[in-house]
């Protein structure tokens, strides 16, 4: 069944129950949509689109922060049997703009938070995009865009876009290699529909269940996870921000069931619990039955400590790609919190094997390269056949992880093989950082690599070589970082010598080895925890 089917199924079997609720406890903001209404929203989008011009197999940009309206668009753009191509709202201006060359969509759908990256590159956008869809206050609309607004009174009378089917394309999702330069991962409506199924089958939503979103809906890991309740016409949240106490006061005051989370926010609640700021009793969390995580590794400690405090929760992790339709090819189990630190084991329907470079699986126990197969693996890198080959043989996903197998059948995670430093649940890209720094006239070599954080899964660490007879600071090297965006700032600078091989090639494994005290540091923290 494609989604858009299920949406139309849920608006006739649950009319007049809440669809959606958006939380934005900032301004005191509320509101909520009807499945009803979540329908009747998502067909006008696809009406305008059609009466636009826009064909089965066109694609439209989608760039907003998370908002009541982000899903009712993202569904009218696949109703119009359009590509939705969500955007990053973390990308720079330069960065939308080369995602919009590659996927040459026709429209754009921007909120008010990108009125200035979107007009910076406008003459690029220009020969590409022949309508801008501002959803934002009348009084700052760029002359340029039409109104969301506009498109509030459209579509009574549509009835059904172009016929579809489970192999068509639905959806490009952007991720980047070890560059920075994004590849737009290529996903059909089946890998969409089967996003659902997984995420049911493993957290057993029912009607009943509220799930609570926070993270970014560009982003496969939040939307595929809200799937889980889609799929069984259940309400969700989406909760605009991540402060402690805005998150448990939407779980008390929506009743929610279901909430994933990232490593941070997790534990910036622990510490509001651990001091007082927050007291549970001010809270009805009865309720609550699930915590989940993904999207870095979670330290042992962490959930020994939420278990102490929250007894009767349900946790489990999952792994995923956006290559494989985001979470849930390999997940730990809501049986399995004694095995937290794993990945877990292969997800429903998928298969995984550890591989050796040869592409020949290894022993148990020995290090390989993750590689899964499944119903959620991508079709391709759109305009990409290099990268696509590069990563898919015999349906088989490179996932580019190494990892282990255990004797009791769970895989763990042991490096990246590419360097990619993930923190907070973000991709950070190294050679993006080490060329910015290589401008400063005090230095002669630099490398970014990622070292262990207990709070954010790893933290960026500039080593910086400094040029002979010159003197430089750390302050120095901050300030320099100023004009970087925040999340790509490096957290600790370390002065030393950059180490490279004979082909000139930096020895990252090396320097992690060198300057890993503060995994120690955290390994005794465990172990005092257990204490």
């Amino acid at each position: 069944m494609l989604i858009t089917e299920i949406l139309e199924r849920n608006a006739r079997m649950y009319r007049d129950e809440t669809a959606l609720i958006e939380r934005e406890p900032e301004i005191n903001k509320r509101v909520s949509i009807t499945w009803q209404e979540f329908d009747e929203q998502a067909n006008r989008v696809a009406y305008f689109l059609m009466q636009n011009g826009i064909e089965k197999g066109d694609k439209v940009a989608h760039l907003m922060m998370n908002c009541i309206e982000w899903l009712p668009i993202y569904f009218g753009i696949l109703k119009a049997g359009a590509i939705a191509v969500p955007l990053n709202f973390r990308f720079e201006a330069s960065t939308i703009a080369a995602c919009v060359e590659l996927a040459e969509p026709r429209v754009i759908f921007f909120g008010k938070e990108f009125i200035e990256r979107v007009s910076q590159v406008k003459d690029r956008l220009d020969p590409l995009i022949e309508q801008y869809v501002f959803q934002g206050e009348d009084s700052i609309q760029p002359d340029y865009a039409i109104s969301y607004r506009q498109i509030e009174g459209l579509g009574k009378g549509f009835s059904h876009g172009p016929d579809l089917s489970l192999s068509d394309d639905a959806a490009l999702y952007f991720t980047s290699g070890t560059t920075g330069i994004p590849k737009a991962v290529l996903l059909t409506h089946r890998n969409l529909e089967f996003s659902c199924y997984i995420e049911n089958h493993h957290h057993r939503q029912t009607h009943e269940d509220c799930f609570l979103c926070i993270p970014p809906l560009y982003h496969t890991g939040a939307k595929m996870h809200w799937f889980g309740n889609f799929i069984v016409g259940a309400k969700s949240v989406i909760l605009k921000g991540v402060d402690p106490q805005w998150i448990l006061e939407a779980v008390s005051e929506e009743q929610v069931t279901i909430v994933w989370l990232l490593v941070p926010w997790a534990l910036d609640i622990l510490f509001s619990i651990e001091t007082g700021e927050l007291k549970l009793h001010d809270y009805q969390l009865d309720q609550w039955r699930l915590m989940h995580i993904g999207a870095q590794p979670v330290p042992s400690s962490l959930i020994r400590e939420w278990k102490r405090i929250f007894p009767n929760h349900e946790y489990d992790t999952n792994y995923g790609l956006t290559e494989t339709t985001g979470p849930g090819c390999v997940h730990l189990g809501l049986e399995n919190s004694h095995k937290v630190g794993a990945i877990g084991k292969p997800g429903f329907d998928w298969e995984t094997q550890i591989l050796d470079d040869q592409l020949k699986p290894v022993d148990k126990g020995n290090p390989g390269e993750l590689a899964v197969r499944g119903p959620g693996v991508m079709k391709a890198y759109f305009n990409n056949d290099e990268a696509t080959s590069e990563v898919l043989t015999k349906g088989w996903l490179l996932t580019g992880d190494i990892a282990r197998e255990d004797a009791d059948g769970f895989i763990w995670l042991v490096d990246r093989k590419k360097d990619v430093i993930n923190t907070g649940g973000e991709n950070i890209y190294p050679v993006e950082i080490e060329e910015f720094l290589q401008g400063h006239e005090k230095i002669q070599d630099v490398a970014v690599i990622g070292l262990p954080s207990s709070r954010l899964g790893e933290i960026a660490t500039a080593i910086v070589q400094v040029k002979k007879d010159v003197q430089m600071t750390k302050k120095e090297v901050l300030e320099f970082c100023g004009s970087l965006p925040r999340y790509k700032r490096p957290r600790r600078v370390i002065f030393d010598n950059i180490p490279r091989n004979a082909t000139g090639k930096i020895e990252k494994p090396r320097l992690r080895e060198i300057h890993s005290g503060i995994k120690e540091a955290f390994k005794k923290l465990d172990e005092d925890s257990k204490s």
